[in-house]
């Protein structure tokens, strides 16, 4: 078993600090010393601090919810308007050569494994696309001998012929590669830390490249030195404290905007869903309250950061926060291989269990139903 926190040969080392800034404020966050006082405070302070940071997310600001939520409405406002985005993912390979016990891909997980072939990719793309959608995730299991960076490029190559925004969810991946994949059409990557505790993240991932966390960690910072106009951070809430996880990931994107003030810094909330083989999976204490205390939190502290919901969500959840919080909502989703084009259906099996599972014609809807404007696509390549 590989040391979780010893990079392996393959992998490349960059010279940053920001880990370590990050798990000493995360390891040490005591939230409960936090009082009411700390939140007023927060809520009436017009550029939060990291400590205003963390009272927003403690057990006393959960009194408090509803004064984060309209100040965090406000704060969309000013700086997003009643734009929501719409965008889709693509799940183009299931294989996986990690053993991450909470997750339908893992590697001793049995499940119908599928890889799309180019023609299915572009299959795929031309339903997509018909929708009206023009931004695209691409998403893999985290299998370099399946999906390779060759593959994941032609992928990107071909999404770009679609679409106007190309995004990528796949496995960590050095400088060098990430540059490949820009010149080759991506935009911006999503890279979920799962957990910020490294000794939980060392129960939960027993092999396979993802165990190292380090490297895990710094995918993002590799990312915008070779060039990515943007990156996404999330931990999957539920694996482990809840309020150290958010606060991490809210410093991860911190530090890094501070580093890189060019980049394009956008949030995802995921929380734990049942797998196939495994029903029992749940956020545990992590519920629709705390959700939304975690997504006004990260509007106040970063208030011109994108923030996805995903359909992990319960529709009227997603209908409702796209107005306080959220930005940008997935729409058509399906986390199988091929299930977009009828020529492609289920060839492999999902990664989790959505919980809205509308079409993008009725997530299109649904936003106008809310008084916003669902928005395709607001970037112009020159």
């Amino acid at each position: 078993m590989e040391d979780y926190m010893q990079y392996m040969e393959d992998m490349e080392i960059i010279e940053s600090d920001i880990m370590d800034k990050v798990l000493e404020e995360s390891l040490n966050y005591n939230y409960d010393t936090y009082t009411q006082k700390d939140v007023i405070e927060a809520l009436e302070t017009q550029y939060l601090t990291i400590d205003n940071f963390k009272a927003l997310l403690s057990p006393a600001a959960e009194n408090f919810i509803e004064d984060m939520a309209i100040k965090a409405k406000e704060e969309r406002e000013k700086h997003f308007g009643n734009s929501v985005y719409l965008f889709t993912p693509l799940y183009i390979s299931n294989y996986c050569e990690n053993y991450c016990i909470y997750c339908g891909f893992n590697c001793h997980n049995k499940i119908k494994r599928a890889k799309l072939t180019f023609d299915e990719i572009e299959t795929e793309m031309k339903a997509i696309k018909d929708t009206g959608l023009e931004e695209i995730l691409i998403l893999t299991g985290e299998s370099r001998k399946m999906s390779d960076t060759e593959y994941i490029a032609q992928a990107c190559k071909l999404a770009r012929k679609y679409f106007k925004m190309v995004g990528l969810e796949v496995y960590p991946m050095n400088t060098k590669e990430y540059e490949y994949l820009q010149k080759s059409g991506a935009d911006y990557v999503t890279v979920f830390q799962e957990t910020y505790n490294p000794l939980k993240y060392k129960d939960l991932h027993l092999a396979g490249h993802k165990r190292i966390f380090p490297y895990r960690f710094n995918a993002q910072e590799r990312a915008l030195k070779a060039g990515m106009r943007g990156v996404a951070f999330a931990a999957l809430l539920g694996l482990d404290d809840f309020r150290k996880d958010a606060l991490a990931t809210g410093l991860h994107a911190y530090y890094l905007q501070r580093k890189y003030p060019h980049a394009e810094i956008s949030f995802s909330v995921p929380r734990l869903r049942p797998i196939i083989n495994n029903d029992k999976i749940n956020p545990k204490d992590v519920h629709e309250k705390q959700l939304l205390q975690i997504m006004c939190a990260y509007r106040l502290f970063m208030p011109y950061a994108g923030m996805t919901i995903s359909t992990r969500e319960r529709a009227d959840f997603r209908d409702n926060i796209i107005s306080i919080a959220a930005t940008k909502i997935s729409a058509g989703v399906s986390t199988g291989i091929g299930s977009h084009a009828n020529e492609t259906q289920d060839k492999g099996d999902d990664q989790f269990i959505i919980a809205d599972d509308r079409t993008v014609k009725a997530i299109y809807n649904a936003v106008k139903d809310k008084g916003m404007q669902p928005v395709m696509n607001d970037y112009v390549y020159v």
